[in-house]
């Protein structure tokens, strides 16, 4: 399993990564990480600062709970909808 890394060491990386002052591969090593690694904290650093396209990650996670809560209320509604049913053929008709 990969290995979690602090939000804060994962802007630092990126902010020394960004100065250029040494490539990307030693930076990578310098910190511990792989290169591919710090490629990824980078692209999602450049979407998060707007610097680029994509989907910024507290959207990713609302729509993921919005998606979750929909689900629930689905099979809420659905239940509701069968027990309307169940007891609707034990009424007398009209």
């Amino acid at each position: 399993m990969a290995k979690r890394y602090p939000e804060e060491f994962r802007r630092d990386v990126v902010a020394v990564a960004r100065q250029r002052d040494v490539p990307l591969a030693q930076v990578a090593r310098d910190f511990g990480v792989s290169e591919a690694t710090l490629y990824n904290w980078m692209a999602k650093a450049d979407v998060e600062e707007v610097r680029r396209a994509g989907v910024k990650q507290a959207d990713s996670d609302a729509v993921r709970e919005l998606k979750k809560r929909n689900r629930v209320l689905e099979q809420e509604n659905e239940i509701l909808r069968r027990a309307a049913a169940y007891f609707a053929r034990s009424l007398p008709p009209k």
